[in-house]
């Protein structure tokens, strides 16, 4: 028997899987990551202390399996995307902690550059070019923006505020990366990222394939501290065999949704997923084009193998599993598991509505300084109400970005495939098929980015001869129909909603 293993590391926890010939887990393991908050808007992780949870995690779960490690043919890694740091290459000293996607710190020079001289005179410039080419690049470049999420501007921050980093930088001592880089050089030595993971840092053009030369010249970024860009599945290197008995070829990384793109079988044009975890997540294989958007949905590889590249264009909602942590936290529910049951014993919100807007409200908004807020209390209002408005708050977000979808592309979307952890909800499912109009599929398997990368990492070394072998694995745990009353009931509610939403939005 062969096996195939496959970690994750995401913005909530680490997970390591082992899957054996017919994708079934064998064995798992999972532990939270700790997020740091050293000042308000601050979103970090202690690289030292990350590194120690994943070396626990894949460990645990050789113990646990009682599997020899060297019965694992290959490794498949995920990462979450946009959290960088910096180092010194030759001893691997960290500058600072990750700065993560969901880290705000930057955001003043976000305001600043996006209205400054500069980004005008750009957008100008794109948009004469696209009059005259018809190129989409050049219209993604009309609106484009700086975002809090994407690594660009915080990267500029550490530069300016990391004591010594601008030094090293000089001396060529420092380089950057994301969580997927980083890792790769703690594993074999090498620093280098794939296309996946680089198009989600706002510093890489999807459209030329390469680090945007614009960009980092108006940054004024050091071309030294860029990784090499390599195929998302081939050859990486082993893992040493001092650390877990074996040294295991390292096969696939890939950014977290991009995996998920690919373990839900999206691998024809517009076939379409959503990730519910930390964030919501909408993805669309555009296969061999990229997209160019004029309401903030974002172009991405999904991945490239030799001469097989793969576009994706997404959409996001940054706060989706932080609002059931929050809810616990407050109290407002004791389980996430038990929010479903919660909303459905009220027939409706009561006319609450809740914005989810923690981190700002994405595409097609596009407002950083929006509020979290409930709008439409009243004395009759319950907590079971507020429980019901803040998942109907989600699905509202997914059908914004939806919308988005629907008027940007010319796909014909049939239905939706769901997983991280929210896709669990019954009550989210329904009201997104619903408000949709489309079916929504569940797989008994919700861990999507764990079976990307594990099912290209397979490929790679043989364990499955063909894409056709491994997606008869795919299993469907429920199916979600919509519903079409319900669908012209929500209508007046929707809209009330996107009353709240402009009441509270240019909050801040």
């Amino acid at each position: 028997m062969k096996y195939v293993g496959a970690l994750d590391v995401g913005t909530t926890n680490v997970r390591f899987h082992i899957l054996d010939e017919e994708t079934n887990i064998v064995a798992s393991s999972v532990e939270k990551v700790q997020l740091l908050h050293p000042e308000p808007g601050f979103v970090e992780i202690d690289p030292d202390e990350l590194w120690k949870t994943i070396v626990n995690v894949i460990k645990n779960t050789l113990r646990e399996s009682k599997i020899d490690a060297e019965s694992i043919v290959c490794l498949g890694i995920s990462t979450q995307r946009s959290s960088f740091t910096t180092w010194d290459l030759s001893d691997g000293h960290h500058y600072h902690n990750f700065i993560t996607w969901k880290d705000l710190r930057a955001d003043g020079m976000v305001k600043e550059w996006n209205s400054s001289l500069t980004m005008k005179l750009l957008r100008l410039g794109s948009q004469i070019l696209y009059t005259f080419t018809g190129k989409k690049r050049y219209v993604a470049s009309s609106v484009f923006k700086f975002m809090n999420q994407q690594i660009t501007l915080r990267l500029v921050w550490a530069l300016q505020n990391v004591p010594g980093l601008q030094e090293a930088v000089n001396n060529g001592n420092a380089v950057f990366g994301g969580v997927d880089c980083w890792l790769l050089y703690k594993l074999t030595g090498r620093h280098i990222t794939d296309a996946s993971n680089a198009s989600a840092t706002g510093l890489y053009d999807p459209f030329t394939m390469s680090w945007s030369g614009i960009l980092i010249n108006i940054l004024k970024l050091p071309y030294s501290i860029f990784p090499e860009l390599v195929d998302t599945s081939g050859n990486f290197g082993v893992t040493p065999k001092e650390i877990f008995g074996a040294e295991i070829p390292i096969l696939c990384s890939m950014a977290d949704q991009a995996a998920s793109l690919f373990g839900q079988g999206c691998i024809k044009p517009g076939d379409l997923k959503i990730t519910m975890g930390t964030g919501t997540f909408v993805n669309v294989n555009t296969e061999t084009k990229p997209h160019g958007s004029i309401t903030g949905l974002y172009p991405q590889v999904a991945w490239r193998i030799k001469d097989e590249l793969v576009y994706m264009v997404e959409g996001a909602s940054n706060d989706t599993g932080t609002l059931i942590e929050w809810a616990k936290e407050l109290g407002i529910i004791d389980q996430a598991d038990e929010t479903a049951n919660v909303a459905y014993s009220v027939k409706d919100a009561d006319g609450v509505c809740f914005v989810p807007a923690f981190s700002g409200l994405q595409a097609p908004i596009n407002d950083s300084t929006a509020a979290t807020g409930f709008i439409g209390i009243k004395p009759s209002t319950r907590k079971n109400h507020i429980v019901r408005s803040v998942l109907e708050s989600i699905v509202y977000r997914i059908v914004l970005i939806y919308q988005s979808l629907r008027a940007e592309t010319s796909f014909t979307y049939h239905k939706i495939r769901v997983d991280g952890g929210v896709s669990r909800n019954d009550f989210v499912l329904q009201l997104l098929a619903d408000l949709t109009n489309l079916e929504v599929e569940r797989t008994k398997n919700t861990e999507m980015s764990i079976l990307g990368v594990a099912l290209f990492a397979g490929l790679q070394c043989g364990v499955w001869k063909n894409r056709e072998d491994i997606f008869k694995y795919r299993r469907v745990e429920k199916t979600f129909k919509p519903n079409k009353e319900t669908r012209e009931r929500y209508q007046p509610i929707i809209a009330q909603w996107r009353r709240a939403l402009q009441r509270l939005a240019k909050w801040y």
